[in-house]
C-alpha cells in the first residue's frame, strides 16, 4: 500500500513499476493487490489512480476524510488490506519494489512478523544520498529513538516495511499518531505485543520532493517519541 498526498506526478511511474513487478512475479505473490490511500490531495492524485484501476482491478483507491497525515494513511491502508502479508512503500519508490524478496526471506528465516527495510545497516547500498544535514539528523533521531523507546533498530524511518496481516491488524488498531512519527509508534507497539522485528539492509535512493519539513515536522517527530512513551504509560497500547 502507498500513502499519497498530492502525488499526481510521482504516482504513475511508481504504480506502473509495482504492478508490472507483481504481474511478472505472480507465482510468488498471488493473490495480490495495490492500495493507494489518498490523503485529501488537492491535485489529480485520486483521478489518476481511478483511471489506472480501470485497467487493473487489483489496484484500489482508498480515501481519507480530508488531509489527516501519513500515519493516518498508513493505518487506514493496513487495516483495509485483505491478504496474508501487507507492506507499505513511499510513493517515490526510494527503496525499489525489487527489494521486497529480501524482506520476505528475512521474515521467513527469522520467523518474524515484521520486516523493515534499513538504510543504516549497509550504507554502501545507498545510491543517491540525502543532504549531509538530513543524514546527520536522521542518525541523531535514531539515537533518540533507541534511548527513548528501547527499540534496538538502526533505521525506523525507511518507508519500506512488511507485516504479517494479523500483526498489522493488531498493531495499527492501536496506533494513535497521525503524522511522521507513526513508524516509531508502530514498531514500539509491535515489540510491546511480542512480535519479532527483523531489520533488513535494502537498496535506497534519495528522491527530491520529500513532504517532511526540517523546520516543523522533524521537530514534531522528536515530540512523538515522548508521546509514544506517554501513551504506553497510560496503557493505550494494551
Amino acid at each position: 500500500m502507498i500513502p499519497a498526498y498530492n502525488e499526481e506526478r510521482r504516482l504513475p511511474p511508481t504504480l506502473e513499476t509495482i504492478v508490472r513487478y507483481l504481474r511478472e512475479h505472480a507465482a510468488d505473490y498471488s493473490p495480490w493487490e495495490v492500495l493507494v490511500v489518498n490523503d485529501g490531495s488537492t491535485d489529480a492524485t485520486a483521478a489518476l489512480v481511478k483511471s489506472m484501476a480501470a485497467g487493473e482491478p487489483r489496484l484500489r483507491l482508498l480515501e481519507n476524510p480530508g488531509n489527516r497525515g501519513k500515519g493516518y494513511s498508513v493505518r487506514h491502508g493496513m487495516l483495509e488490506a485483505r491478504h496474508d502479508w501487507v507492506m507499505f512503500s513511499d510513493a517515490d519508490l526510494s527503496a525499489p519494489v525489487a527489494e521486497l524478496p529480501k524482506l520476505f526471506a528475512a521474515a521467513d528465516q527469522e520467523n518474524a512478523a515484521v520486516a523493515i527495510g534499513s538504510r543504516a545497516l549497509d550504507r554502501s547500498l545507498i545510491g543517491a544520498h540525502q543532504s549531509a544535514f538530513r543524514e546527520l539528523g536522521g542518525r541523531f533521531f535514531n539515537l533518540i529513538v533507541q534511548l527513548g523507546t528501547g527499540l534496538r533498530l538502526w533505521d525506523t524511518q525507511c518507508g519500506f516495511k512488511l507485516f504479517r496481516r494479523e500483526a498489522a491488524q493488531a498493531i495499527f488498531r492501536r496506533t494513535r499518531l497521525e503524522r511522521f512519527g507513526f513508524d516509531v509508534e508502530a514498531l514500539f507497539i509491535a515489540r510491546q505485543l511480542g512480535y519479532k522485528i527483523v531489520e533488513v539492509p535494502v537498496r535506497w535512493n534519495h528522491v527530491e520532493g520529500t513532504k517532511v519539513s526540517l523546520a516543523g515536522d522533524s521537530i514534531d517527530m522528536f515530540g512523538d517519541i515522548a508521546r509514544v512513551r506517554w501513551n504506553a504509560w497510560k496503557g493505550l497500547y494494551r
